[in-house]
């Protein structure tokens, strides 16, 4: 008998560590990378990971799942040169890992590390499938992530509630909006927009949120489930007779109602909720609340009775539950959180490293009280509308997060988060805010350039260096004082005029580097790249530096057209903006030589999960107007939407952004010829991109340097 016991608990053990999400994970890494590292798992009330060393294998230590997935990818770029990124998440790792000479221990007092924005799920994450799922939670764990948003499949519990309330099926898709804009639905801006949904859509999400909550469950991950929040219908009062109050519109979108605090079935709904959402994902720790976000109108609301609801329904739900808000703008609102009992609310300082409201006196989002004695986090929001550019502040990063946490307020201060709109941008930005936890004191940023430049190609290379020190020290080096919503917008992409400056309307873009230095920095980088060939980080970076460049080269070519239209040079207005034109067709061939900047990715995931070509139709018009109208006419115009989420990529330059400019300036040639002045509809001649169907290709063309190479010879010559 004993032996019998003895053999199932081998065998136990056996399935265990097969089963380890750890094991998991490095074998997706590389395969038979498993058994090259020791994994050990140890008891400690701090988050820590340590590298180590037995006989020929790697020892990584933690004290969870989530610790030790840190430390592996903390050995991969420190002594294997491997760093795993969007850009690719898999490597091969040497035959003998490269020894640790002494055991190597890094801990954090920092509980939470935060990810997501409600905007990243529409703007990045619309149209991923498990397998893009998988990639993404393999990273967060490798980077220390322990509370994600996770708001997949919301739409599912949503459907179901408001069917037990008697809303019919046209009604329910009437105000859940589509795959594209379900990050406004969420946060109570609008109804309805981009729907209606399939029933498969349902389905799906269903199926894939339970498979993103299975595996961040194994890896201990504590996800943010969207809670309750006071959102209903806009027709609540008519169609159940309920007490609501109107936020008004978001960008010319009507708001949901807010079920008011004091109406007898606020609790009944929120319960219905509640249990629709443990019944299909379990309960959560952590749950996601922002009413009244982005300027909601709260006439006739009473906020603490508001806050009181939301909060009572939710530790109902779950007596241990946490509710985690976003700081923008007025939100959270401070009669609705300050009686809350502390403990019990953590507030993301969702724009940190710009607009602090944790109580720096500098910001221009000051809160004197910081958040009270509620438990916060320090976030760095980086990027707005998925956005494509270099941008960030990286010492500027450094420095406020030690200032944060040695300041008065220091001591409520619980993590970070990565706040961003969009991902899959500036990884350089991401790696650096996900390693603060772990480093004890402020650090050189140089230094660590130096060493993250190593981590991500390899090897180290002077040039290389010198070109992302050149980088770090103007275009990733914003001011403290400017407030701008991320990247210096491409002019490309900006619709025409006689000053176009900023493309979307809320970047508040000021000039701080100077365009030259970028093209500088690029030739810098391109000089090396032989010697990178088929490294996929450099490549990577390569084409978003040197398409960085042709958009600074674009935004100096600019000025020099609209002077020659206004002296009216007629030569030179031809020839400068013929320049201008030109440069965009560069930029859409160089972009071409990477998946990851082609229209043609983003849209082939969209039609992907479809059904039936109808569904695919409606996914694909979907992923078309998100990146360019945004919304209707009025909200397009109106409302300021239009180009939000504008994207310097292959296919859209060509068959979008160039359309527009020709369109604009054969008819400034027209007019220096003596030709009636003639106002441009410029909806009218977006709107019909956004309905067509015609293929885009998802597949790399060309080879990357060489691309890289001619195209940078061509805007410097």
């Amino acid at each position: 008998m004993r032996t019998i016991c003895l053999i199932c608990m081998l065998c136990l053990a056996v399935v265990v560590k097969a089963a380890s999400p750890i094991q998991g994970l490095l074998e997706r890494i590389d395969k038979g990378a498993s058994r090259k590292f020791v994994i050990e798992q140890v008891k400690s009330p701090t988050d820590f990971f340590e590298l180590d060393q037995k006989g020929d294998k790697v020892v990584i230590r933690g004290n969870n799942y989530v610790s030790i997935a840190t430390g592996v990818n903390w050995y991969l770029k420190y002594y294997a040169g491997i760093q795993l990124s969007w850009n690719g998440m898999t490597a091969q790792l040497p035959a003998v890992l490269p020894a640790v000479p002494q055991k190597e221990r890094h801990e954090t007092d920092l509980k939470y590390r935060y990810d997501f924005n409600y905007c990243t799920y529409s703007y990045t994450m619309a149209f991923w499938d498990w397998d893009r799922w998988e990639k993404e939670i393999d990273w967060m764990a490798l980077h220390g992530i322990n509370l994600p948003l996770a708001v997949v499949g919301a739409d599912v519990v949503w459907y179901n509630v408001l069917t037990k309330l008697g809303y019919t099926k046209d009604e329910i898709n009437e105000f859940i909006a589509g795959p594209a804009f379900q990050g406004w639905w969420l946060m109570n801006n609008l109804e309805g927009w981009g729907g209606p949904n399939p029933d498969s859509w349902y389905k799906q999400r269903e199926t894939l949120q339970k498979q993103i909550l299975k595996r961040m469950r194994e890896y201990g991950i504590r996800p943010v489930l969207p809670g309750y929040s006071g959102m209903v219908p806009h027709n609540a009062k008519e169609r159940l007779g309920l007490n609501v109050s109107d936020p008004g519109l978001w960008c010319g979108y009507r708001r949901p109602a807010f079920l008011q605090p004091t109406d007898p079935r606020f609790n009944e709904i929120a319960d219905l909720y509640y249990k629709e959402m443990s019944r299909l994902y379990g309960k959560a720790d952590f749950y996601s609340m922002d009413p009244f976000h982005e300027g909601g109108n709260v006439a006739g609301v009473d906020l603490n009775a508001a806050g009181q609801a939301i909060w009572g329904a939710m530790k109902k739900a779950n007596p241990k539950a946490v509710w985690v808000a976003q700081a923008w703008q007025a939100n959270p609102r401070q009669k609705m959180i300050e009686n809350l009992p502390a403990g019990d609310l953590i507030v993301l300082d969702l724009f940190a490293e710009s607009r602090p409201q944790w109580g720096d006196p500098e910001s221009t989002w000051y809160r004197k009280e910081g958040f009270g004695k509620h438990d916060w986090l320090y976030c760095m929001l980086l990027n707005y509308g998925g956005n494509v550019g270099l941008h960030g502040k990286m010492k500027h990063v450094i420095d406020e997060f030690y200032k944060a946490k040695t300041s008065s307020f220091g001591k409520t201060m619980k993590g970070v988060g990565m706040t961003m709109e969009g991902s899959e941008n500036n990884p350089v930005m991401f790696e650096l805010l996900c390693e603060l936890p772990w480093r004890p004191a402020r650090f050189d940023k140089d230094e660590w350039l130096k060493n993250y430049t190593v981590a991500r190609y390899g090897k180290a290379d002077k040039a290389v260096q010198d070109a992302w020190l050149l980088l770090s020290n103007t275009i990733y080096n914003c001011p403290a004082k400017n407030t701008q919503q991320g990247t210096h917008e491409s002019v490309f992409c900006g619709r025409p005029d006689y000053d176009v400056y900023q493309v979307s309307s809320w970047s508040e873009m000021e000039p701080y580097y100077k365009p030259e230095d970028i093209i500088r920095a690029a030739g810098i980088m391109l000089s090396a790249a032989d010697r990178f060939k088929g490294n996929n980080n450099f490549e990577y970076d390569l084409i978003d530096i040197v398409r960085q460049a042709v958009a600074e080269k674009g935004r100096l070519v600019y000025p020099i057209m609209i002077d020659a239209y206004k002296a009216g040079e007629k030569e030179l207005f031809a020839a400068s903006s013929q320049r201008f034109l030109d440069l965009i067709l560069l930029q859409d061939k160089l972009l071409a030589a990477r998946p990851e900047f082609k229209v043609g990715t983003w849209i082939e995931k969209a039609r992907n999960l479809g059904t039936t070509p109808e569904e695919k139709d409606l996914y694909e018009w979907n992923a078309r107007v998100q990146v360019t109208t945004w919304g209707n006419r009025v909200a397009a115009d109106e409302g300021g939407l239009r180009d939000y989420t504008h994207k310097e990529w292959n296919g859209l330059l060509r068959d979008f952004y160039y359309n527009r400019w020709k369109v604009w300036i054969d008819r400034q040639k027209a007019q220096l010829n003596g030709a009636p002045v003639k106002a441009i509809d410029f909806y009218a001649i977006e709107e019909p991109w956004t309905k067509q169907t015609n293929p885009y290709s998802s597949q790399a063309e060309g080879d990357v340097i060489e691309v890289a190479k001619e195209v940078y010879a061509k805007i410097t010559e």
